[in-house]
């Protein structure tokens, strides 16, 4: 084996800064991490032991979706939370679509958004964790 480490970060393009400074900073509450002067705008967070990049790439379509539209079945962030009803509480009062998925053939329960610039988010908890 060539030695495979576990995931070191993962990066997301955004189109516009703040929309997603307000998404990832204060909707989902990640802490904000020092980023090297890289020559294009970007940000990092803290996510877990992990951190997630967000790069500020012209919006195109072969970088971004071009949509809002909520499909699980598109590229995804998947983050693994304490409580649904809570998430999906914090979420919609920050006036976010959710897509509800409690029930599916997968062990979890899920609820998929997208951030500003239209990288769809699930956040899931364990079926046996939910509480209705």
């Amino acid at each position: 084996m060539f030695g495979l480490q576990p995931l070191h970060h993962v990066a997301l393009s955004v189109s516009d800064m703040t929309s997603a400074d307000w998404f990832y900073g204060e909707v989902l509450g990640l802490e904000k991490l020092p980023r090297p002067p890289f020559d294009f705008p970007g940000a990092w967070y803290r996510l877990g032991d992990r951190t997630l990049h967000l790069i500020v790439h012209p919006a195109t379509t072969h970088t971004l979706r071009g949509t809002r539209v909520i499909d699980p079945r598109d590229a995804h962030l998947a983050l693994r939370v304490a409580s649904y009803e809570d998430t999906l509480a914090r979420l919609k009062s920050f006036g976010l679509e959710v897509l509800e998925l409690p029930d599916n053939l997968t062990p979890w329960a899920q609820l998929y958004v997208t951030d500003p610039a239209g990288n769809v988010v699930e956040f899931n908890v364990e079926r046996g964790d939910l509480t209705r």
